[in-house]
């Protein structure tokens, strides 16, 4: 008990430390006239960075025009607008065992869903998340996808034998796959291009499940990619299985982008024929949106000519997680540059008590 008191007079004393050294600092700065420079940095940017509603709705309504333009022809507008040949979603009487594999960011993650219908619903799930090498992420597709197909292989070794398939039958797997892909078919689609930070260009212009379906063979993995989804497709599935009245998803993760369900008449650049629901997923690919409505600063310019892909993925590069500490640290930067904001914030009275705590820790 009394090391606790002592420990917690050494944490309060650290924290009044703390809180007294940033006064001082604060002063100091004040003194030096540099606290209004560093008040006004963090001003400008609020400013720049305003959404008030008039400025949303332009937003909003060039976003429209872009949408028609992108459902009426291939490459007329900076939305894709792809077609997912999804015109059917789950409707929550789905059985049986599932395979998946997501692959949307720095980790991709393999899936086992066990369905029990409308009565047992969610059965059963596992699944494991992997890290992706940063090297695998501009490196060769061979090198990415026999990664991806060996840790899809550990994942499968690890199933009883309740789980095994019958004599002859493959596993299906649906493949998410979160990045550009022109669809021809439910089970198949071509690179765009990368996003998020991959620029593998050898898999630019390739079928992506040819390149997985061949990485599973070298692999020794018997599976068959059944459907070619791209992510936000997948959670607006996701939400329809739980949700009748669901039309449409989000993601706002590493990246960005929405689908949503449009009606198939009214999709100009649908060629064939009209399916049975008349209705058809689209996947809008909304992170490469711009307008001149966009409340851009001179932090997403100057990051955005720095990227892997200037000029692309605007509206991702100023809200998803990828590029938003990135930002953050640009601000941060300035206004050690301009402002001497980080100059003091260093004081010797702040480490003394922070080494006397890591004694205490230490000794008892």
């Amino acid at each position: 008990m009394e090391k606790k008191v002592v420990l917690a007079v050494v944490c309060a004393a650290a924290v009044a430390g703390a809180v007294t050294a940033a006064f001082v600092v604060k002063r100091k700065m004040r003194k030096d006239g540099k606290w209004a420079r560093a008040i006004e940095i963090v001003k400008e940017m609020e400013e720049k960075c305003a959404t008030p509603i008039g400025k949303l709705k332009q937003v909003a309504d060039a976003m429209l025009v872009e949408m028609h333009a992108g459902l009426a022809s291939e490459g007329g507008s900076k939305l894709k607008m792809l077609i997912s040949y999804v015109d059917n979603l789950p409707t929550g009487d789905e059985n049986g065992l599932f395979y998946a594999l997501d692959l949307g960011g720095t980790n991709f993650r393999v899936l086992r869903v066990k369905l029990g219908g409308k009565d047992g619903r969610l059965v059963n799930q596992e699944f494991a998340e992997v890290p992706i090498p940063p090297n695998l992420m501009t490196g060769t597709s061979n090198a990415l996808f026999d990664y991806i197909a060996a840790e899809l292989a550990k994942f499968v070794a690890q199933e009883g034998e309740e789980l095994q398939s019958p004599p002859g039958k493959m596993r299906e797997l649906g493949f998410t796959f979160s990045f550009p892909v022109i669809q021809t078919s439910i089970a198949s689609g071509t690179l765009v291009r990368w996003t998020k930070g991959f620029s593998i260009d050898d898999t630019v212009g390739q079928d992506v499940v040819v390149q997985l379906t061949k990485a599973m063979e070298r692999q020794g993995v018997h599976m068959h990619v059944s459907a070619l989804v791209n992510d936000t497709v997948g959670t607006l599935a996701g939400g329809k299985y739980f949700n009748k009245d669901v039309i449409a998803a989000v993601i706002l993760g590493t990246g960005t982008n929405a689908a949503y369900v449009e009606c198939a008449q009214a999709i100009p650049k649908w060629h064939g024929a009209l399916p049975e629901s008349g209705e058809m997923v689209i996947n809008m690919e909304w992170g490469n949106f711009r307008s001149s409505h966009l409340p851009l600063t001179d932090y997403d310019l100057a990051l955005d000519v720095e990227s892997l892909n200037p000029g692309e993925q605007i509206f991702e590069k100023i809200i998803s997680g990828m590029y938003l500490g990135e930002i953050v640290r640009r601000v941060l930067l300035n206004m050690a540059e301009e402002a001497a904001f980080f100059e003091h914030l260093i004081c010797q009275q702040c480490i003394m008590i922070h080494l006397l705590i890591l004694k205490w820790w230490g000794v008892n």
